[in-house]
């Protein structure tokens, strides 16, 4: 028998991976800016001693980096192009990125593509169901120098507590970000994020949330999510 689906539970639905893609948004951006830093990190190093040492394994730990980020972005399905390399197995893409990962990370542990190939070994096992796995490596990335990186990782490590239903953890994290946002993980994103926890048991907070979403960041993409969650919640038309 087809279950029948209301509008307004497509509605939700739509909704729910808009907010979703909005908190991903953060994730999908970040390589230009991590590039970005790689460089920047390259150019900024010493030419003496030890700071000449680490430039010529930032080198390599990027070009090895670079090779683990084609895998992890090698798109699942047929090819859509002649020449375009696919993978029919999603779960054989992750695998192998997580190795080429790892294997950064162990290699090139004092350099920045180092720190950032374990941030992309928790995002490779995360997609392998590994949720215990990866909340091990986002743990040892939290407490890192670099703030960006760690406040992606916090904000994911966020998403895998409440996965593994930890959520008073979650919302620590979550709050903790909201209190010190940077720019890869700003104050609206991470304001989405913990509404949507909140929508289902805590629909009061959740709304209130949203609401300070709306007044304090108007005329925004986010805005636009907050007012569009906000209708949905339980009580709402």
């Amino acid at each position: 028998m087809t279950q029948h689906i209301s509008r307004k539970e497509l509605k939700t639905d739509e909704v729910r991976q808009t907010l979703a893609h909005g908190a991903e948004a953060v994730l999908s951006h970040q390589q230009l800016f991590l590039y970005l830093g790689v460089v920047a990190v390259v150019v900024a190093l010493g030419v003496f001693g030890w700071g000449a040492y680490i430039q010529r394994q930032t080198v390599k730990a990027s070009a090895a980096f670079d090779s683990a980020m084609k895998v992890f972005q090698t798109p699942v399905g047929a090819p859509t192009a002649p020449g375009e390399v696919t993978y029919t197995d999603p779960q054989k893409k992750f695998a192998e990125a997580e190795k080429k990962f790892v294997e950064v990370a162990a290699q090139y542990p004092r350099t920045r593509p180092g720190e950032l190939a374990r941030y992309y070994a928790a995002l490779s096992v995360e997609e392998l169901d590994k949720n215990d796995d990866a909340k091990k490596w986002l743990q040892g990335l939290v407490g890192s120098k670099d703030e960006e990186v760690a406040a992606l990782a916090q904000f994911k490590l966020a998403q895998v507590e409440e996965r593994l239903g930890h959520g008073d953890e979650a919302v620590r994290l979550y709050q903790q970000l909201m209190a010190k946002p940077t720019a890869l993980v700003p104050k609206p994103i991470v304001m989405l994020a913990l509404a949507q926890h909140f929508s289902e048991k805590n629909p009061a907070e959740a709304a209130k949330l949203y609401g300070q979403v709306k007044s304090e960041y108007p005329d925004t993409p986010s805005a636009e999510q907050a007012e569009q969650a906000l209708a949905l919640l339980p009580g709402k038309s």
